[in-house]
């Protein structure tokens, strides 16, 4: 260290600033940590909701279309399908969570009244209105899922970061720093001694002079 570090009193000033903000970055980390711990657990719950939704879904929607398929037949679901079919627009919004972009997956509404799908009322059975019915509550439900885990990602690797710069500056910066401060001050401190030491024997040595004169 004494090969590295030059003992003067700027640079103890200097260590010590740096000393002052890293423990300043450590304290704000961890309160954005914090709050993406916060955030993080409130998604891990809506995500939770979101797949027994999508569970739920699926075990409705199946069962349906197991009943319409055995007494319509797969031909008749098919073309009851067919005019259904149509785009899903998704857009992302983005959340700032302590300098954190989240996305946020905004959805439309999926689900749609019998006219609005193009069905013909008169030709498509009650079990096909079901099941279409139930398979667009799959696709908001996987969606949903969806936006839960996408933000769950984002903010799983934001934590993850942050923790390593909060473990380097704990760990490694600010000990290193505190190392350094206390070599620069032992070597100030060791200098003044001396200059002390010095000071007297030289005042001795005019003491000396002036009482032998």
């Amino acid at each position: 260290m004494a090969d590295v570090i030059s003992p003067t009193r700027m640079n103890l000033l200097q260590r010590r600033n740096q000393r002052r903000v890293a423990e300043q970055g450590v304290d704000l980390l961890k309160r954005k940590r914090d709050a993406l711990v916060a955030d993080f657990f409130k998604i891990v719950r809506e995500s939770l909701a979101a797949r027994e939704r999508l569970a739920a879904a699926c075990r409705e929607a199946y069962v349906m279309l197991s009943v319409a398929k055995a007494v319509e037949g797969r031909e008749a679901l098919e073309a009851a399908a067919l005019p259904a079919a149509r785009d899903i627009s998704v857009a992302i919004e983005i959340r700032n969570v302590w300098g954190t972009k989240i996305p946020e997956v905004v959805v439309t509404l999926i689900r749609r009244q019998l006219l609005d799908r193009g069905q013909n009322p008169v030709a498509t059975s009650a079990r096909a209105i079901a099941s279409t019915s139930n398979f667009e509550e799959v696709v908001e439900a996987i969606l949903a899922v969806a936006a839960t885990e996408i933000k769950l990602r984002k903010i799983g690797e934001e934590i993850k970061k942050t923790t390593r710069r909060v473990n380097a500056l704990e760990q490694v910066v600010i000990p290193r720093l505190r190392a350094e401060i206390r070599f620069i001050a032992s070597v100030l401190e060791q200098r003044a001694r001396e200059d002390v030491f010095r000071l007297k024997r030289i005042k001795k040595k005019l003491e000396a002079k002036e009482a032998g004169a």
